[in-house]
């Protein structure tokens, strides 16, 4: 890993995860409602004007079982789902992540299409190989990384046909 650069000023506020929870649940909203026409695309940071795809997964919260629906960027692989649990470069892990490492049988919709779909973290040869398309689809996930001590976790979401 590389050293650690400080975080752009203000994003250790404790607003921003205020922020970023309001702005995802207004996300999820209307990606739901239109069938990803709406806020299936980020715009911000190295993703404007451009945009860069963005899918719903739902997990189930690791201590309420209750669904947890969010909005996250992702990589096409063939029939698999890659997506990254940066959080912005912040020091921990997403509760996201920890709710699907408790339970990897997660729900991704993409666009309209929803899936049932089994997570896993990358290992180290495929986060590898993974890490330079990331980046050059967004390339902001290199300056999250050198915002964090913590090796970044891609994850690789694979068909199911478990049924819950």
């Amino acid at each position: 890993m590389t050293t650690t650069r400080p975080r752009p000023k203000g994003f250790d506020s404790p607003l921003v995860p205020k922020i970023m929870r309001v702005m995802s649940r207004l996300n999820v909203a209307a990606y739901r409602a239109t069938g990803g026409r709406v806020g299936g695309k980020w715009r911000v940071g190295s993703a404007f004007p451009r945009g860069v795809p963005v899918c719903l997964v739902t997990t189930r919260g690791r201590k309420t079982g209750l669904p947890r629906t969010l909005p996250l960027l992702y990589l096409a692989d063939g029939d698999r789902v890659v997506i990254v649990a940066s959080q912005g470069g912040m020091p921990r892990d997403p509760l996201w992540y920890r709710n699907l490492q408790a339970d990897p049988q997660i729900v991704v919709q993409v666009r309209r299409d929803v899936r049932r779909m089994r997570a896993r973290t990358a290992d180290a040869a495929e986060r590898a190989a993974l890490w330079p398309r990331l980046v050059a689809m967004y390339a902001d996930f290199d300056n999250y990384q050198s915002w964090t001590d913590r090796e970044i976790p891609v994850v690789i979401c694979e068909p199911s046909d478990q049924v819950e």
